[in-house]
């Protein structure tokens, strides 16, 4: 409880300081009422200005917003940005109009999260509380009761995700919530580990799934791939080598190697893997298998 007053207290202190400041309202400390108050009548919460670079952002949140039409986020989102954009003066409300025609967000397959689950997981995060669900884990068919105390929520690679410390296994670890039902708060407390950042937690996943090895991976490409990677940031160790003829060499330094193999082999014929050996043995199998399902020969049976 006292930590989370002393957030509580720097938080008010933090919000108005910016009012006082940032946007010139009357208000003051009253240490009779022990709260703050304003001094004078305020008939309307002043406009902030906005400038192009502000017009710009909040046009892109709102096509980001897009990506989950159909979904119940949308509302939650759209909700939000209306309480926001309901400040700006009639000019902003323009600019952003204008922009409609010359940028837009085409994403592939968003995850779909019942805005109550979501609502619940969030108030988790927030309020450290534990939490149970049932979890099916990528490729399985039943779904097992899970006992987690959530930390952080984050939308990875197009997925929304809960990283969470899992009660029963007493490790880290992530939950995609399209594949999370039934959350329920079991009634219990948690203080969040000050070890646990999200940055250093993922250091060295090129998506999500996290390994305990240590990697470096080379891969060249050649120029229509490169043309796909060059001016992007896959991941926080990456190293870019320019080649002749429009290739590029790209580096990067891993924890497990499921996630570059199956980059690399979205790539196809256009991607050469250097090392590790490991990766390059991975990529074999996969060619095999591929190889057995669908190189063999095959027999057409005519009518007759």
């Amino acid at each position: 409880m006292a930590r989370e007053f002393e957030m509580s207290v720097r938080t008010v202190k933090r919000d108005v300081d910016f009012m006082k400041t940032r946007l010139d309202m009357p208000i003051e400390f009253d240490v009779r009422r022990n709260g703050y108050h304003y001094t004078e009548p305020v008939p309307h919460f002043p406009q902030m200005p906005i400038s192009e670079a502000d017009t710009f952002a909040l046009f892109i949140a709102s096509k980001a917003i897009e990506q989950y039409r159909g979904t119940p986020l949308q509302r939650m989102l759209e909700a939000t940005f209306r309480k926001v954009t309901g400040q700006l003066d009639q000019s902003v409300r323009f600019s952003l109009g204008s922009l409609n025609g010359v940028l837009s967000f085409r994403p592939f397959a968003p995850g779909d999260a019942e805005l109550k689950d979501f609502n619940l997981l969030m108030r988790g995060v927030s309020e450290w509380r534990a939490v149970k669900f049932m979890y099916r884990n990528r490729g399985q068919v039943k779904a097992q009761q899970r006992h987690v105390r959530p930390y952080h929520i984050a939308c990875v690679d197009n997925q929304w995700c809960l990283f969470a410390f899992d009660v029963d296994r007493k490790a880290m670890r992530t939950f995609v919530l399209a594949r999370l039902s039934k959350p329920a708060f079991t009634g219990r407390r948690f203080e969040v580990s000050k070890k646990f950042d999200l940055n250093e937690y993922l250091r060295g996943s090129l998506g999500l799934f996290k390994g305990q090895d240590d990697f470096e991976v080379a891969v060249e490409l050649d120029a229509w791939a490169a043309d796909d990677v060059r001016g992007r940031r896959l991941h926080s160790s990456q190293e870019i080598t320019e080649l002749p003829r429009g290739m590029l060499r790209v580096r990067l330094r891993l924890d497990s190697l499921e996630e570059a193999e199956r980059w690399v082999l979205s790539l196809g014929t256009h991607a050469t893997v250097i090392r590790p050996d490991k990766l390059r043995e991975r990529l074999m199998r996969a060619a095999e298998e591929l190889w057995q399902r669908y190189g063999g020969p095959k027999t057409i049976t005519g009518p007759g």
